[in-house]
């Protein structure tokens, strides 16, 4: 009896693991290709697809003129004619000068402007704004 209970034993133990392994396994549920079930076996819904992308606007490219051809018609002077305007008129009144205040101000501005340092625009704004 013991050589009958050590020739199964092998056998009863592979089994043991065969189960054991197989389990999770035999719970899959096995489908055809191109069938989709959810949960409770019921069919999935697959999500709608996107419409399709609208064309893209058209693109105007403007003519560039070049810079050796005659303008267009309506640009060409078609008449010559002499263009008069009035003589600009005399004024005996003396012109009007800003205040000192004024003149430093701008003056510190253009010394901003060429990049002085700030010792340099100060001097620069005094000689400018005594003028």
């Amino acid at each position: 009896m013991d050589a009958k209970i050590v020739s199964i034993g092998p056998w009863l133990a592979a089994a043991l693991v065969l189960l054991i392994c197989l389990g999770p396994a035999a719970a899959q549920i096995f489908q055809t290709p191109g069938t989709f079930q959810g949960p409770g076996n019921s069919p999935v819904i697959p999500y709608p697809t996107a419409p399709p992308r609208p064309a893209p606007p058209p693109v105007y490219v403007p003519q560039v003129p070049q810079m050796n051809s005659p303008p267009s018609f309506q640009l060409q002077n078609t008449k010559p004619s002499l263009v008069e305007s009035d003589p600009p008129q005399t004024s005996l009144k003396p012109q009007h000068r800003k205040s000192y205040g004024q003149r430093f101000t701008r003056c510190l501005n253009e010394g901003a402007a060429m990049g002085l340092t700030p010792n340099e625009r100060n001097s620069y704004a005094r000689s400018c704004a005594q003028q």
